[in-house]
């Protein structure tokens, strides 16, 4: 495993794993994983499909007992109080697990009394979903009569109705256009910010995990690296310098390998620092620059050897 030790994580463990077991038959789908999510944190993880995410998510969730090892949530073992585990934690599964015959309303409703929600305060709760999620035109239409987009909305506030201290979000954004991705985000960010709220984000999107407090990458079961977006991105993905308006002589010149590119060159740098070495030795060749910081999609593909993508 591969752990990054340059930037201390502040603040109370909100889940903590340690030496965690799975076994599918003979599939080790989860094996030997300790990791642990700050309160308040946004925290990712990130691996392939059948990597053991969803496995992992089950047993914080107490939906899927585990092998061994042990699973904290919220300091409570989750051997032994699952009611109040699950009252902590809200999920937004990557499919929707809506009522389709049922109304926007009734569904909610219904979510709502599993936690003793009713009426003032259902109303009040959802008065107050329907302004954020702006989902008011269309809260009593049948789900099933729904765009993507719009059940996506829905599903975030079944998943918040009863106010989580942990939100998982498991590939939310999957399929959606970009404007419910913005509002779903702006929406989050919100309730982190209001409530100190925890997000266990699984996503493919790389962007999304660019803006993670943590990220935890995992692979056959096992972390295979771990660290903040930018420890990631300095240790495992390469910086990018491209250079417009001189000849091929010209960069040939630096002594450094490089690419053509639309009306420039391209090369490939350690890290930025080398960058203004270069500028401040060569400045008549830097009068038209851009510099690319190595990217998420870099770090996943350099570090497992595969490529994230949304594909079941």
């Amino acid at each position: 495993m591969i752990k990054n030790n340059i930037e201390n994580r502040k603040g109370k463990d909100i889940i903590k794993i340690e030496n965690l077991n799975k076994w599918f038959k003979d599939v080790h789908a989860v094996n030997d994983l300790t990791l642990s999510v700050k309160e308040g944190e946004l925290f990712a993880f990130l691996g392939v499909n059948g990597a053991g995410k969803s496995t992992t998510i089950s047993i914080i969730c107490n939906t899927l007992k585990k092998d061994s090892g042990s699973v904290y949530v919220c300091d409570i073992d989750t051997n032994t109080d699952s009611d109040d585990i699950k009252r902590s934690i809200g999920v937004v599964f990557q499919s929707s697990v809506l009522d389709k015959s049922l109304s926007v309303r009734e569904n909610l409703r219904h979510r709502a009394s599993l936690y003793g929600i009713f009426d003032k305060e259902f109303e009040d709760r959802l008065n107050y979903l329907s302004q954020i999620l702006d989902f008011k035109p269309f809260i009593n239409r049948q789900v099933g009569k729904l765009s993507g987009g719009q059940r996506r909305k829905i599903d975030i506030a079944r998943a918040i109705i009863h106010s989580p201290k942990i939100l998982i979000l498991d590939e939310p954004t999957t399929g959606l256009d970009p404007q419910t991705r913005i509002t779903m985000w702006n929406v989050i960010n919100e309730l982190r910010q209001k409530n100190g709220m925890t997000v266990f984000l699984t996503t493919h999107y790389m962007e999304e995990a660019s803006d993670a407090d943590y990220v935890v990458i995992i692979d056959s079961g096992k972390i295979v690296a771990e660290g903040t977006p930018h420890a990631l991105k300095n240790n495992f993905a390469k910086d990018y310098i491209t250079i417009y308006g001189i000849d091929e002589s010209q960069v040939k010149s630096l002594g450094l390998s490089y690419e053509n590119v639309n009306d420039g060159y391209r090369i490939s740098i350690e890290n930025t620092t080398i960058v203004t070495q270069l500028i401040i030795k060569n400045p008549d060749l830097f009068t038209d620059y851009e510099v690319v910081k190595g990217k998420m999609d870099d770090v996943f593909l350099n570090v497992t050897g595969k490529k994230l993508t949304g594909d079941n």
